[in-house]
């Protein structure tokens, strides 16, 4: 293992100019006939295309260079990450994880938002500016032992916090559970859940009801990911061709899983800017990530192993995407509990969307465990 190296983004011209041709002769549609309701439409589709053509990125590229930004060979990835130090030499440490299908850039402003903390914003293997590992599956066990190398043999950092969305929900809490002498506390808008196997045998009403509510859903809500697990190479060839067709299936799950009214698709720049909307896009665009980043949905990071309970300090705020998630769960998994509450604001992309809010909650986690 190398020493990280610094790392500045700069997409090329040529690169630009192909998008914006690209986008300027894109074939839109008109939505369907009685079409199922969804995180986007027609009309809203055509606007942030219409931004995306007229957009500033060189200023958003430097926006985004602000932020001091490295790469770390791990094994056989170089991963690419954030790492904005604290001026207090001794600050505590904390590791932020994205999920699918945001990437670091979205919890840039929740970084900021914390100068009294070491804060470290990875991009996971295959996402934006980091390479797909190159042997072997994607696995929820693998990517956990990356991100704990980066914080511990790359950074050396002996202690750290750890967050983690969506897919890195279940990465930071085996982090937790494997290594509670390098984790203070661990951090959770998407509390654990139970394998399929392990709901099976749930007995609490209340558990039994907030699994069914999410089965019933399953079928339309998780259609994404069926494709995304069993025909992967199908997909990412279309939306890396089409910008028009990226944005769609990115922002249309910015609209659908975040804290804003249903029906109601440019509600999401309530939470989330047209410009981070954009910045996601491009990200994926620019670094023609989006077919790596479907690899753990069908490599098995979706699919996880059980995962043992932690021991470490946790503070569990549910975000409202998953607001009706029974308490009983995360006492259970989180045998030190020190903070369960349900978040008033915030959907799936908690620290993106409410940055202030979830900062402000971090510190009182970190005075609160000392």
């Amino acid at each position: 293992m190398t020493a990280p190296e610094p790392f500045t983004i700069h997409v090329p011209d040529e690169v630009l100019d192909d998008l914006r041709d690209r986008l300027e002769r894109t074939r839109l549609l008109d939505d369907s006939p009685r079409t199922p309701p969804s995180g986007m439409n027609a009309a809203y589709l055509r606007s942030l295309i219409d931004s995306w053509v007229a957009w500033d990125w060189r200023a958003r590229e430097a926006w985004l260079n602000g932020h001091p930004q490295f790469l770390a060979q791990i094994d056989d990835a170089s991963v690419h990450f954030v790492h904005v130090r604290s001026e207090q030499p001794d600050a505590p440490a904390l590791l932020v994880m994205h999920g699918w299908p945001h990437t670091f850039a979205l919890q840039l402003d929740f970084a900021d938002r914390l100068p009294d903390l070491h804060v470290v914003v990875a991009s996971l293997p295959g996402f934006a500016f980091s390479s797909p590992y190159a042997d072997g599956p994607m696995t929820e066990r693998r990517l956990a032992d990356t991100m704990h190398r980066l914080m511990t043999e790359v950074l050396c950092y002996e202690r750290y916090i750890t967050y983690g969305e969506d897919v890195t929900a279940n990465v930071s809490d085996l982090i937790a559970a494997s290594h509670p002498d390098h984790v203070a506390g661990i951090v959770a808008t998407h509390s654990h859940f139970p394998t399929y196997a392990e709901r099976e045998a749930l007995t609490d009403p209340d558990e039994h009801a907030f699994f069914a509510a999410l089965a019933e859903k399953h079928e339309t809500d998780g259609a994404y990911g069926h494709v995304q697990s069993t025909r992967p190479d199908t997909l990412a060839v279309a939306l890396n061709d089409s910008p028009a067709g990226l944005l769609a299936w990115i922002a249309e799950k910015l609209v659908e899983w975040s804290d804003t009214p249903p029906g109601e698709p440019a509600a999401v720049e309530r939470r989330i800017s047209r410009d981070r909307i954009l910045t996601e896009a491009m990200i994926y665009w620019v670094t023609q990530s989006i077919q790596s980043s479907f690899r753990p949905y069908y490599e098995g990071a979706d699919t996880p192993d059980p995962i043992p309970p932690t021991d470490v300090p946790a503070a569990v705020w549910i975000q409202r995407h998953e607001g009706t998630y029974p308490e009983s769960l995360a006492r259970r998994h989180y045998r030190d509990l020190r903070w369960f509450d349900r978040l008033d604001e915030g959907g799936h992309f908690a620290i993106a969307e409410v940055p202030d809010e979830m900062a402000d909650r971090v510190r009182r986690f970190m005075a609160m465990i000392g």
